[in-house]
């Protein structure tokens, strides 16, 4: 039997199917999320690595992470990381380097996250536009002041997780 989806909800972020999948010859109903993913960026420089600080409204709280942002659909992930680096942290960088890609939620979700290392980063010629519905300070943490707020349980996004963790291994 060929597994059916039926789009439940077409959003601006993310699209919700049910999935008719086969598991030991039965069929069983799957919610999930369709996401174009996104991409992360590490930003160190002597010592330290750049936050964004923000409020997020799915959370009610607001967080320190890596600049980010969604990729858009077919859109390659190092042009999505410096468009991102740009927008939200006012640099550009000789090239992007893969620290490693995760799934976030693979149970309900089929989001994938890029994370990124960024070479010799430097401030921007030609600043991009942020997006109007963002509202964010920069913030430069000491590695190991990062890694203890990790520990601590203040830093609990998990692409900026693996990013500082990744920082605190190599030193960057």
């Amino acid at each position: 039997m060929k597994e059916k989806e039926n789009v439940i909800y077409k959003g601006k972020i993310f699209d919700l199917i049910q999935k008719d999948v086969v598991i030991n010859d039965k069929i069983y109903q799957r919610d999930i999320i369709r996401h174009p993913g996104g991409v992360g960026v590490l930003v160190t420089k002597e010592g330290k690595i750049l936050f964004v600080k923000q409020f997020r409204h799915a959370i009610n709280k607001e967080t320190l992470e890596i600049p980010a942002g969604k990729l858009e659909y077919g859109e390659d992930p190092k042009t999505c990381g410096m468009r991102e680096l740009n927008e939200e942290a006012y640099l550009e960088c000789e090239e992007l380097q893969l620290i490693t890609s995760i799934v976030s939620t693979p149970g309900f979700c089929d989001e994938r996250i890029w994370i990124y290392e960024a070479i010799h980063p430097k401030l921007t010629t030609h600043h991009l536009t942020q997006d109007e519905d963002e509202n964010i300070d920069l913030v430069w943490l000491n590695i190991n002041e990062a890694y203890q707020m990790i520990l601590d349980q203040k830093i609990d996004d998990a692409k900026t997780i693996i990013a500082i963790q990744y920082a605190f291994i190599s030193r960057k």
